[in-house]
């Protein structure tokens, strides 16, 4: 998943295009253009769901304390391997349900199988790191979940009206015996001996045979050297019974020993058709000739049935280099194949996790930065940004990459559409959690912005106070006033009405809210109250010339006031440094010149008339 932000080409002599783009910390340049096609997987409902299961477990590994011993962190790590394989299955049944009526989702499914497949087994390899004896038994768990057609067959033939006559019913006993599904086997043959009483003998022989295979328990008291006399023991009388001829006059049978056998290769290879794949061959193989095979060892065996079982001209699948590479215990290589065969990030970036987790990718560094696992964690959290929903996921993927999570968090952040006010609340919300001052204030500004634009003065005063902009909320507070002086009353109270500490960001947005305070006082008539406001909003000098005209018209119904004349008075006579006449005064002078100068100039009057007949006023008004 990739994104190329703008692109240039030129045309050369020789007709090949030659050009060059540019995005978020990439150079790419190339020789020919090709038509990419955008991954489609994110935009699938069925997969989202795996991206987002995927990410609770992801969020989940990452707490997982690094000071515990590795014998206790082991349990949990394969524990969330599981977890992540039941997501992908989940993922895979329920598309499989879609696929019998939507085709287009078959390609899907078939990823997700070979994806399990891989993690299944790197899960048995890596994580869990089985050792001798119990490895074979989780390689033959991983064949059985893989190889499900054989119940798919078994269930036909047991709801047949004659399981033993059934055209499948003897694919299906020896695919039991290829999988180490004895006691399933024995069960149908059981079936076969109750149609064929003269061979009833025969039958029971098989029986005790397959009875007496043993099987090593990691559990148990049994060491792996007891175990592998008592399996020699147990060889040597499939081979007496070869031997003895004991099941020549059944064919069935007779197959059923010589797998047995040492896992006769040849016999093997002729029924290709139940095995179906190399590696159920290996397993198969493992299990009647070597079944206290090493980790180490499994390379050899691996290459060696992957060579028997293809023909001279077939040329190994990617899936088939994939899982070679994890019998060689080649981590990087695994990942590397798994990169560019897949057609999304999701699987490499949460197995290279969990691997580096593990302590398994220590050793291995980019040469340009970050590590492995960072590397990949980056790539897939930058694809599910282009998606309107699961940018969300992506944050925490970036959260998690010490070295370059911030700065590609930044650099995506700013990309986000911010199509609402409650997805830039989100947007907005994630920034400040992680002091990403920069980025609060351009989102803010962008909404104040549209919001100025949409003539929704609230939320635009309420966007300029969080990007804490001084600039931008004195303009929209002067907005607000001049839309006071057309209509008479104030829009958005209750944003005014709480502003609180934050209408000291400017002196334009601290008039606003003593202006609205002034109002609400004189509406609850308390008139003393509001006229020292009133007169203190005079002196301070923070009103807009334009708006002195309104203060001068707000005073004069205050001077028909008993109460507020008296305190006037007191205003006057006892010492205040600015008396009522010369701030009425000091407003005139600033508006002389306006059309309602003689207006003004009479209320002056009024006021000065109104303290004519006071004692001790010093101060005279000239005009």
């Amino acid at each position: 998943i990739f994104k190329i932000n703008k692109v240039c080409l030129l045309k050369t002599s020789s007709g090949t295009h030659l050009g060059f783009a540019w995005g978020p910390g990439d150079i790419l340049v190339y020789e020919t253009l090709y038509k990419v096609r955008k991954d489609e997987d994110i935009y699938s409902p069925i997969l989202r769901k795996l991206f987002n299961e995927s990410h609770h477990i992801f969020v989940g590994l990452q707490t997982i304390r690094e000071d515990l011993p590795s014998k206790n962190k082991k349990p949990q790590f394969v524990s969330i391997s599981k977890n992540y394989r039941s997501v992908i299955r989940a993922c895979m049944e329920e598309l499989q349900q879609v696929a019998e009526v939507a085709m287009q989702y078959g390609n899907q499914v078939s990823i997700l199988l070979a994806i399990e497949l891989i993690w299944n087994l790197c899960e048995v390899l890596f994580i869990d790191a089985a050792p001798a004896g119990s490895l074979l038994l989780h390689l033959l768990d991983w064949v059985r979940l893989h190889k499900a057609d054989v119940d798919e067959k078994a269930r036909e033939v047991l709801q047949s009206e004659s399981p033993a006559e059934h055209r499948d019913y003897w694919d299906v006993v020896v695919s039991y015996v290829l999988q180490g599904r004895l006691e399933e086997a024995r069960q149908m043959l059981v079936k076969q001996a109750t149609l064929q009483p003269a061979a009833r003998k025969m039958y029971k022989q098989m029986d005790t045979l397959l009875s007496k295979m043993p099987f090593y328990n990691p559990g148990g008291t049994q060491t792996l050297t007891e175990f592998d006399v008592k399996w020699r023991h147990w060889h040597e009388e499939v081979d007496r019974c070869l031997q003895d001829n004991s099941f020549a006059s059944n064919k069935h049978l007779e197959l059923i020993c010589k797998v047995s056998d040492l896992g006769d290769e040849d016999t093997l290879l002729e029924h290709k058709d139940l095995l179906s794949t190399w590696y159920h061959f290996l397993v198969t193989r493992l299990l009647f000739c070597h079944p206290t095979v090493k980790p180490t060892e499994l390379h050899y065996y691996a290459q060696s049935c992957l060579t028997m079982f293809l023909d001279s001209r077939s040329v190994p699948e990617p899936l088939d280099s994939i899982l070679l590479a994890a019998f060689e215990f080649d981590i990087h290589q695994v990942i590397k194949d798994c990169s560019i065969a897949l057609n999304n990030w999701w699987f490499v970036a949460h197995l290279t996790d969990l691997l580096d987790h593990c302590k398994l990718l220590q050793s291995h560094n980019l040469h340009f930065g970050s590590n492995l696992r960072e590397f990949l964690l980056l790539e897939y959290a930058s694809g599910l940004f282009t998606h309107h929903s699961l940018w969300q996921l992506a944050v925490d993927y970036f959260d998690h990459c010490p070295e370059f999570g911030r700065v590609y968090l930044e650099l995506q952040i700013e990309r986000v559409p911010l199509d609402t006010e409650r997805k830039a609340l989100k947007v907005l919300r994630i920034c400040e959690q992680r002091q990403m001052s920069e980025q609060v204030r351009s989102i803010c500004k962008i909404m104040a912005m549209r919001a100025l634009r949409n003539n929704r003065l609230g939320s635009a005063l309420s966007w300029s106070i969080r990007a804490k902009d001084a600039a931008f909320a004195t303009l929209i507070s002067e907005r607000f006033l001049q839309d006071y002086c057309a209509r008479g009353t104030f829009s958005d109270l209750d944003l005014i009405d709480n502003l609180g500490p934050a209408m000291l960001l400017s002196d334009r947005l601290t008039f606003l809210g003593k202006y609205r305070e002034f109002h609400k006082l004189y509406g609850e008539k308390r008139f003393r109250e509001a006229s020292k406001l009133l007169l203190s909003l005079m002196t301070a000098k923070i009103a807009p010339r334009s708006f002195w005209m309104t203060l001068l018209t707000d005073a004069l119904p205050l001077l028909e006031q008993k109460e507020v004349s008296h305190h006037i008075v007191r205003y006057a006579v006892y010492g205040q440094s600015t008396p009522p006449q010369k701030i009425f005064s000091l407003l005139l002078s600033n508006i002389k010149k306006t059309s309602k100068y003689s207006y003004l100039r009479s209320c002056n009057q009024r006021i000065f008339g109104f303290f004519s007949g006071k004692n001790n006023i010093k101060d005279v008004l000239i005009i």
